[in-house]
C-alpha cells in the first residue's frame, strides 16, 4: 500500500494535535483521551486504516514520553494492550462506516468505542495489572482496573462524537474533497 502526500500530511496534524493533547494528560484523562480518540477515527476515515493504524500504535509512546506515566513504566506490557485497544477502535469504524447508510458511522464509533473499552477493561485491567503489577502499586489496583476498561470506553465515545461532530463539519464546507 503506498501513502499519498495528504494522508501522511493529514496522519501528521492529527499527531501533532495528540501530541499538544497529551501535555494536558496530567490535568484530566477526560481532556486527553477525547483528543486521541477523536484523532484515531478522522485520520481513519480520511486517511484510510493504514494512517488508523500507525496513530494507535504512536499515541501510547509519545504519551509515555510526554507524561512518564509510572503505571506505564511498571508495566510496560500495557504497551501493546493500549496500541492494540486503539487499533480494535480503528478497525470498528474502518469496516463498518459504510456498512449501515447514514448510520454506519455512528454505529461504527460507537461499536468501537465500546469495544475498545471492554478489550482493554478484559485485557488491561484483569488480565495485565493484576499479574504485572508490582506490590508497592497493589493498593491503586482499583482505580487502575477502572481507568483501563470504563473510562477507556467513555473516553472513546466523548471522543467519537468530537470526530462525528467534526467530520460532518467538515463534509459540509467540503474541506476534504
Amino acid at each position: 500500500m503506498k501513502l499519498t502526500t495528504k494522508q501522511i500530511a493529514m496522519t501528521a496534524v492529527m499527531l501533532a494535535v495528540c501530541i499538544v493533547s497529551q501535555f494536558f494528560k496530567n490535568t484530566s484523562v477526560f481532556i486527553t483521551g477525547p483528543i486521541i480518540n477523536a484523532a484515531l477515527v478522522i485520520v481513519t476515515v480520511y486517511c484510510g486504516l493504514a494512517c488508523g493504524i500507525i496513530l494507535s500504535v504512536i499515541t501510547p509512546i509519545t504519551s509515555f514520553f510526554i507524561t512518564g506515566s509510572p503505571i506505564m513504566a511498571a508495566v510496560p506490557a500495557m504497551f501493546p494492550c493500549i496500541m492494540a485497544g486503539n487499533i480494535v477502535l480503528v478497525l470498528l469504524v474502518y469496516f463498518l462506516k459504510d456498512r449501515f447508510g447514514k448510520a454506519g458511522l455512528p454505529v461504527s464509533m460507537v461499536c468501537g468505542s465500546v469495544l475498545k473499552g471492554v478489550f482493554m477493561g478484559l485485557v488491561i485491567a484483569l488480565i495485565v495489572l493484576p499479574t504485572f503489577l508490582p506490590e508497592q502499586m497493589a493498593p491503586k489496583l482499583p482505580a487502575l482496573q477502572m481507568q483501563f476498561s470504563l473510562v477507556q470506553g467513555v473516553t472513546a465515545l466523548i471522543g467519537s462524537l468530537y470526530a462525528f461532530i467534526i467530520i460532518q463539519a467538515l463534509n459540509k464546507a467540503k474541506v476534504m474533497d
